[in-house]
């Protein structure tokens, strides 16, 4: 009978530590929400997303100002158009600059605003012109592979 005891609240114990992760998993994978009611729709276009994803967050100073809405091709100019739905209690002017980043060396990557100095904000639909593209890990090492490739082939050539 006191075996049966222990093997209930053990099992209890199970049950409440696997409803605990199941609780937290659910919550760090629904990000906050805003409603469309409190964002603009903002286009960026971008060369290169790299691994961006959708509903990625879109910071600023670090402080998460928005998501990724859409990511959609476009075929007349070979870029990916990114809708970005950010607060519109913040404003950004309309010279303010769209850059991918990676949270970490392997992390997940976010879009960062900077805000410039124009004194007119950006509006609903309006599009941020000054873009920079993710950059892809498996590139940088090639590049450094070839620069250093081409290094070794000028040292070993002989000189007239």
């Amino acid at each position: 009978m006191k075996r049966s005891t222990i093997d209930i609240w053990v099992g209890l114990f199970v049950a409440a530590g696997l409803a605990g992760l199941i609780f937290l998993a659910l919550k760090v994978s629904s990000p906050n929400k805003i409603s469309d009611d409190e964002t603009i729709a903002l286009t960026a276009r971008f060369d290169n997303i790299g691994g961006l994803k959708l509903n990625a967050p879109v910071k600023s100073a670090g402080v998460v100002v928005g998501r990724v809405a859409n990511i959609v091709f476009d075929p007349k100019r070979y870029q990916a158009a990114v809708t970005l739905k950010v607060d519109k209690s913040i404003p950004f002017s309309k010279d303010s600059s769209a850059d991918i980043l990676t949270a970490g060396l392997l992390g997940e990557q976010y879009i960062g605003l900077e805000t410039g100095s124009d004194e007119q904000n950006l509006k609903n639909g309006d599009n941020i012109t000054i873009t920079s593209s993710a950059l892809v890990l498996e590139q940088l090492i090639s590049k450094f592979m070839l620069d250093k490739a081409g290094e070794n082939k000028t040292a070993e050539s002989p000189s007239n």
